[in-house]
């Protein structure tokens, strides 16, 4: 007789997993919040919006990528929800949004529930750290297409800003200075060129590196630094003309997406020295300084660009919450591009 169950679904098992991660999704609830009695919706009240002139909601995606790889190999799967809640969030704030909410959806080989709500937990608080609110997600079991031990994970968020606070391009103007605020290591962007380094150059996860003084797993599992509500105060705070939120493609492919036609970002490479996980894959890897500069941030997480009258209040604001950031260049004439000077 055929079942579902025969089929590789356990239904028990993904209610349970529903039980577990409850109080971990409670860590990230806002006022704005409300229940809904069926449990199939999320839902969030935004009367609280009537406060706008013009509100315009701005809605991202995004997954974590191959990191779920090394996860699944460490067996430790608490923190890659909050890389994926930095993936999204983060992508919201450039523009000057204010992250409200966030979905989810996990889909995996088999239905476990303490690791389902282990994840969870890691996007509840990524949510928590990033001031929005987890209203729903799915978890679906595809027996077949992953292994019992595989999973991946995406998400989706919503946030709002004031049309006539609108970050970008168009408020960049020549004599404006790049900030840097500093990453917390590789992020989630790259993995496929590090898991091909440390195929290659023999290394493994359990390994500890001297340069790292830790494992080698460790630093790769180091979760993705979440700026999303520093970068909502310091827009509050202070003059902010645009945000570059440092993802695949590298610094200065990102940071040009947020600079006009007419002007470029020249960087001082000496202004700052990369976390050490990067001189590891660069020299075990072999990797020339162009593939690197192409595949991660190098230690720059997040780019903002401020007029030179906020230098100083947002680098000491910016300090008061706990982010290292520096000065790593200026907004000259030129033709839209960034690049090292």
């Amino acid at each position: 007789m055929s079942t579902y169950a025969a089929a590789g679904v356990d239904i028990e098992a993904g209610d349970r997993a529903v039980q577990l991660m409850k109080s971990k999704v409670a860590m990230s609830r806002r006022p704005e919040v409300v229940d809904d009695p069926s449990g199939f919706a999320g839902l969030f009240d935004v009367s609280a919006l009537r406060g706008y002139t013009r509100p315009l909601m701005a809605t991202s995606t995004d997954g974590v990528g191959t990191k779920v790889m090394i996860a699944q190999a460490l067996g430790k799967h608490d923190t890659i929800g909050q890389d994926l809640v930095g993936m999204v969030v983060d992508d919201l704030v450039v523009c000057g949004a204010e992250p409200l909410f966030m979905t989810d959806y996990i889909a995996c080989g088999k239905v476990v529930p303490e690791r389902i709500a282990d994840i969870v937990g890691g996007v509840a608080e990524g949510c928590r750290l990033a001031g929005c609110a987890l209203v729903g997600g799915e978890t679906a079991e595809h027996p077949g297409a992953l292994g019992p031990d595989e999973y991946d994970l995406a998400g989706a968020g919503t946030g709002v800003v004031e049309a006539d606070a609108l970050l970008g391009p168009e408020r960049v103007r020549a004599g404006d200075v790049v900030l840097a605020l500093a990453s917390s290591g590789v992020h989630s962007n790259g993995y496929s060129l590090v898991r091909h380094i440390v195929k290659a150059a023999g290394l493994t996860l359990e390994q500890e590196i001297p340069e790292l003084g830790r494992t080698l797993g460790e630093e790769l599992l180091e979760p993705t630094r979440i700026y999303s509500s520093d970068c909502v105060a310091l827009t509050r705070a202070h003059e902010v003309h645009a945000y570059a939120h440092i993802t695949g493609g590298g610094l200065t492919a990102n940071l040009a997406r947020s600079l006009p036609a007419g002007l470029d970002a020249v960087l001082d490479r000496s202004s700052w020295t990369p976390q050490p996980i990067f001189g590891v894959l660069a020299g075990r890897g072999g990797v020339a300084q162009a593939d690197m500069d192409q595949t991660f941030n190098l230690g720059v997480g997040m780019c903002a660009v401020v007029p030179p009258a906020s230098v100083d209040p947002a680098l000491e604001l910016l300090a008061e919450r706990g982010v290292p950031a520096w000065v790593l260049g200026e907004i000259v004439p030129g033709e839209g591009r960034a690049s090292y000077g």
